[in-house]
């Protein structure tokens, strides 16, 4: 009975975690829905039309082997609405491909048309993203910095929308919502931009809206220079640096501000290598950023307990992949227990419970894609296809991303593995021929595989545990994990280049 007092207890301890978050996340909901009734239109504003309040802006372009999408990106921030003797533009190259020299052809093109832009180039990649950042930010003209990755395409107005609002003195950054060019290329895609459809709305205005904090997402954001500076600039030894700065920067008083009424379309990720990159480094970065951040955050003596609360979750957000990954590897034996051991029965029945949690998610994620898509009873049907096929999917990573957690955790150090790109929206554009995929299939992925078989097995354990016929209680969760794992292992096999 030692085992299985071993698996109970952990198993326990899991959901409990996974329990305390989604009410994180539910009162996130109550604050989502609270700030787009009471929505704040009394903000001191720039005016732009007045050439003595209208600031110096510096676009940062971070680019790395960016072929396919370098031409697309550099012709869209061309055409951008904003005086051109106030604003100079960055292209932060560190390309070690032929990209460079197409890339340095096109802005030689662009300067003549009377754009000020620059080519700025490094020796090496020292701290990669952030010492591009901070490199370019030594030379940087701009009072304000934005700051976009190479697959997103921001519109004409976007500095007109954003940078008004730094006539606050004490906003050090302005955020905008990401949209997806892509959204409906496929199974991955879609359940890509629903994930990210919640935290841009949910979580994102949820937390700003009660003060919070909230981290600038890498892209489609500006910074104030000054804020940059005074929270100690750029650093390169997590993965997440977006994330590492935020958190530096809010510590010390300075505000964010996040504007979801602003769409900044971005591609997402088509191939599923692609999107296992994106995700390793973001979760990764994460569990990096709360073994940084999370002591500053609790002995601050000038953030509201609250706040720290929602700070400490907001840190682990990536480590509730390896609590899921535990319940679901443990369920089945904790099925076989559940019916070997009669004197339990009150446990599991107080347990069962914790499928509120799961309730929880299905509701705040609800009111997210109604806000995008509308209301009504199809949607709605539509929604729930699209949220349990989200979920299995989510589920089906968890391996994968708990090993990113671990090594967070642990101090180990890895490299920043830039996310392909393709500058493709429909099926029949092809991803094959893109030089940066990956050609090794990871031994994670076998498995991944051998996962997908023991929920098979779990299934299949539903119609033999125990001597009344039986038990399916946990059959949909099995299945959903068998689906998810399915889904990660088949597409890793055969999304190569």
């Amino acid at each position: 009975m030692i085992l299985e007092t071993i698996i109970i207890l952990i198993y326990s301890v899991a959901l409990i975690l996974i329990f305390l978050y989604a009410l994180a996340q539910l009162n996130l909901l109550f604050n989502y829905l609270s700030a787009r009734k009471n929505c704040d239109k009394d903000c001191a504003l720039f005016d732009l039309s007045n050439p003595e309040e209208t600031p110096m802006i510096t676009i940062q372009l971070p680019v790395y082997n960016e072929l396919y999408v370098m031409e697309r990106l550099l012709n869209n921030i061309a055409e951008m609405d904003y005086p051109k003797d106030k604003l100079e533009i960055q292209v932060l190259d560190d390309s070690t491909d032929e990209s460079f020299q197409t890339t340095a052809q096109q802005i030689i093109e662009l300067q003549t048309q009377g754009l000020n832009i620059q080519h700025i180039t490094r020796k090496d990649r020292k701290n990669f993203k952030a010492g591009a950042l901070k490199e370019g930010l030594k030379i940087a003209k701009g009072e304000y910095i934005a700051i976009f990755d190479a697959d997103f395409l921001p519109k004409k107005n976007w500095l007109k929308r954003t940078i008004p609002y730094f006539k606050d003195s004490e906003i050090g950054v302005v955020q905008t919502r990401w949209g997806h060019l892509n959204r409906n290329y496929s199974v991955l895609t879609r359940v890509q931009a629903f994930a990210l459809d919640a935290h841009f709305t949910l979580e994102q205005v949820g937390r700003n809206s009660k003060g919070h904090f909230i981290n600038f997402n890498g892209t489609a954001g500006v910074w104030r220079k000054e804020c940059i500076l005074d929270a100690g600039n750029w650093e390169g030894d997590t993965l997440t640096e977006d994330l590492d700065l935020s958190y530096r920067a809010q510590l010390k008083n300075w505000k964010f501000k996040y504007l979801e009424e602003v769409e900044t379309p971005a591609e997402l990720p088509v191939v599923i290598s692609a999107a296992r990159s994106q995700q390793f480094r973001w979760n990764k970065g994460g569990a990096e950023n709360f073994k940084k951040m999370a002591w500053r955050v609790l002995k601050s003596g000038n953030v509201p307990l609250k706040t720290k609360v929602h700070g400490i979750l907001h840190l682990l957000n990536s480590t509730m992949f390896l609590n899921i990954l535990i319940v679901a590897i443990l369920s089945i034996p904790m099925l076989y227990i559940k019916n070997e051991y009669e004197h339990l029965k009150i446990y599991f029945f107080v347990m069962s419970f914790f499928i509120i949690s799961t309730v929880i998610f299905f509701i705040c994620y609800w009111f997210t894609y109604k806000n995008i898509y509308g209301g009504g009873i199809r949607k709605f049907l539509k929604y729930t296809m699209m949220f349990f096929t989200f979920f299995s999917i989510a589920m089906g990573f968890s391996l994968h991303n708990s090993i990113a957690v671990l090594e967070g955790h642990m101090g180990k150090k890895s490299e920043f593995i830039r996310t392909p790109k393709f500058n493709i929206s429909t099926l029949k554009e092809s991803w094959k021929g893109n030089k940066y995929l990956s050609k090794n299939v990871s031994a994670n992925v076998i498995i991944e595989g051998l996962l997908m078989l023991y929920f098979g097995f779990g299934m299949y354990s539903a119609f033999v545990v125990g001597d009344q016929g039986g038990d399916f209680g946990l059959f949909p969760f099995h299945l959903m994990l068998f689906l998810g794992f399915g889904f990660v292992f088949f597409k890793s096999l055969t999304s190569k280049a």
